[in-house]
């Protein structure tokens, strides 16, 4: 197969921790051609999505990769595009769904699909399953957020197009900052964030669940904070620690899968806090290595034969 990975630059990716370096080499070591762009070079002329793709050679140190020559490709001629370009889901992240989206149109496997990534904010796709979703609140109104507080005391805040902990806050009735903290978040009232009651049980981790291709990986990545800290994120310094499945996070997970699967998300990771579903990741979603180092299952082996099954090679490398 001809796999094509839109990612951010190849120099940005960090060999030992990145999922989509992970499912590189997943790749190679299954027989695979492997091919990078980015989304700023994505294009299209005369109605036929392309790229500006590098032929990579790919490897297991940390030297990991080489470009071996670059040329323009027509996107529908690889096996399959995954788009692993990372938040912020900003104009230029929507645009370049809008491209890869032509891209379909013209018979490209586009993973996840473009309009999943638009349609699926990663904070909001939540609320299709309010029966595991703690007491949560959409508004850009401080004074609907000041009553949500009120009511429950201890709630944390943050930005609907942010990742990696970004953005999020702890309030609770004393805190000084309230009103900035909010003021910021909101921008004065014209941006919606979301609101939801503190989970305590985020001492035991932020569990990240992965579903690739409505199945459920047996192992979740629990990301344990700092002391101080109420972000579990690895991006924000959480420690990770890769645990079985208990049944609450199989039942959650269970549930979901079907409904990622139906509207083309290939690839999701689930953030369970205690028994609460907290965001559903369609972007990028990561853990991919820390859950083998930690307990041998090639997530990335596993995720390549899904895509594998998924979209038959036309031509194989």
């Amino acid at each position: 197969m001809k796999l094509l990975f839109v990612v951010d630059p190849l120099a940005s990716l960090k060999p030992y921790k990145d999922s989509s370096v992970a499912m590189m080499r997943a790749a190679v070591a299954r027989g695979h051609a492997v091919y990078a762009t980015e989304a700023r070079r994505l294009q299209v002329r005369d109605g036929i999505a392309r790229a500006a793709c590098d032929a990579l050679d790919v490897r297991t140190d940390n030297d990991w990769v080489r470009v071996t020559r670059t040329d323009v490709w027509v996107l529908k001629d690889f096996d399959a595009v995954l788009m692993r370009s990372d938040p912020p889901v900003d104009t230029d992240y929507l645009l370049a769904t809008q491209l890869l989206g032509i891209a379909e149109a013209n018979g490209a496997r586009v993973l996840n699909r473009p309009a999943a990534l638009r349609d699926f904010n990663e904070k909001l796709a939540i609320l299709n399953f309010p029966q595991f979703v703690a007491p949560t609140l959409i508004t850009a109104d401080a004074t609907e957020i000041g009553s949500f507080l009120a009511e429950h005391g201890d709630i944390i805040v943050k930005p609907l197009t942010e990742m990696g902990g970004s953005g999020i806050f702890r309030l609770t009735l004393s805190d000084p900052n309230r009103n900035a903290i909010l003021e910021t978040l909101t921008r004065r009232g014209c941006r919606a964030i979301m609101a939801q009651r503190y989970l305590p049980a985020i001492s035991e981790g932020d569990k990240r669940i992965l579903l690739i291709d409505g199945e459920v990986v047996p192992w979740a990545l629990a990301r344990i904070p700092q002391a101080g800290e109420t972000r579990g994120n690895l991006a924000a310094g959480g420690t990770a620690r890769a645990q079985p499945l208990r049944a609450r996070d199989r039942q959650i997970a269970e549930a979901i899968a079907p409904w990622t699967r139906d509207r083309g998300i290939f690839l999701a990771g689930l953030d369970v806090i205690g028994d609460c579903l907290t965001e559903i990741n369609v972007t990028s979603p990561t853990g991919f290595q820390e859950i083998a180092a930690q307990t041998g299952h090639d997530v990335a082996a596993q995720f390549i034969a899904a895509v594998e099954r998924a979209c038959p090679a036309t031509v194989r490398a």
